[in-house]
């Protein structure tokens, strides 16, 4: 080979590697507008709601959309969330359970107890408290990026999760339609955490007899009207519940934080279990613990935050007896020596709360099935 043929060989061999080396890198390039194909026509959802119920105030960069909902159901069903694909978030929040899994605790996919009940996730488009029996995260989108990487739970990485639904043959039109992504590389766990807070914001509950009756298209019967009457002190020959001060109308609980006695402190506001004071670093919260929704409340046994009441009379018994003592307890809590027949109404009252009409809501059930 002669001197010129020799480098034009050469010339050659560079220019492909260089060719080769550069359409490389512009298909990785145009990843990021693979996407632009699938049509982004965002169309509200439309959440309608009684006009005793609040207004939900949707976040500015999160409005509800049809796409992000359905996204965001796809996804809360999707044992792809977890590391080993056996668990989503469906595993621990079961919609005929009002969202919650039936046992004291949740265990992940390690097979690992948590320390906590599952919470129902039934109107939490109405919560500004802070989210949890604790209240750790301040939004839903903040909630729903923490069972992810969460050890006991589904302990996954939210790097290699996002570059499993990057390369997933449905989830990257699924995001374009959501939030108009141009291209797979887009798909981030900030996305997830937003679909999955329009999936959750949906789930609203507003057709149960207490519901009805409040409307007057129902009426209670003696034993409903006799709990109404305890629950929210307005009967003056009943004695006072107490109760509608921690779990007030229309949503059944004030979203605020208490110590209902249900633990039992040193001596110096120290318990067993100190929840929103770890939060806040404020030991006067030691003890306090979200005050769930009733809504759905005889689906959701077991009780308290650490699953240990068995059931709802269980959880009566410990209100009536005023529970356990220490400095902050809610002075509401206390002895109140109910007959059993108030107890029963109690109970029937609560009963008339169950509402589990969103299982028919084709955006909310388990679309795998």
């Amino acid at each position: 080979m002669n001197f010129l043929n020799k480098y034009t060989f050469l010339g050659l061999i560079i220019f492909i590697l260089v060719s080769g080396t550069l359409g490389c890198r512009d298909k990785e390039d145009n990843m990021d507008e693979d996407l632009l194909d699938i049509i982004y026509n965002p169309i509200p959802y439309d959440l309608t709601l009684p006009s005793y119920f609040p207004k939900i105030e949707n976040p500015a960069d999160n409005p509800l959309t049809k796409d992000g909902v359905i996204l965001g159901q796809h996804l809360f069903y999707d044992p792809i969330l977890s590391a080993d694909s056996t668990m989503s978030c469906s595993s621990c929040h079961f919609p005929e359970k009002s969202f919650t899994d039936g046992k004291a605790v949740s265990i992940g996919i390690d097979n690992i107890a948590g320390t906590k009940s599952s919470m129902s996730i039934i109107n939490l488009a109405f919560t500004y408290s802070g989210f949890f029996w604790d209240g750790r995260s301040a939004t839903l989108e903040e909630q729903a990026l923490l069972p992810v990487e969460d050890p006991i739970e589904l302990h996954n990485d939210w790097i290699d999760l996002e570059k499993k639904l990057q390369s997933h043959p449905t989830y990257p039109e699924k995001f374009r339609k959501a939030f108009g992504i141009k291209g797979k590389k887009e798909i981030s766990k900030e996305l997830v955490a937003n679909a999955i807070s329009q999936f959750e914001r949906i789930i609203v509950t507003y057709n149960s007899k207490y519901d009805r009756v409040k409307r007057g298209e129902d009426i209670y019967d003696d034993l409903e009207f006799l709990g109404d009457a305890i629950f929210f002190d307005d009967d003056p020959d009943q004695p006072d519940g107490e109760c509608n001060h921690c779990h007030n109308d229309p949503m059944m609980t004030s979203d605020d934080f208490f110590n209902n006695g249900f633990q039992t402190d040193d001596g110096n506001l120290q318990f067993p279990d100190n929840g929103r004071g770890l939060i806040t670093n404020n030991k006067a919260d030691n003890g306090k613990f979200k005050a769930p929704t009733l809504r759905n409340i005889m689906l959701t046994a077991p009780y308290m935050h650490d699953g240990s009441l068995a059931t709802i009379d269980d959880v009566l018994e410990h209100y009536n007896s005023g529970g356990h003592p220490s400095v902050n307890k809610d002075p509401l809590i206390y002895n109140h020596n109910f007959t059993k027949r108030q107890l029963d109404g109690l109970k029937a009252f609560m009963n008339s709360l169950t509402d589990t009409s969103y299982m028919s809501n084709s955006y909310i059930i388990n679309p795998y099935k």
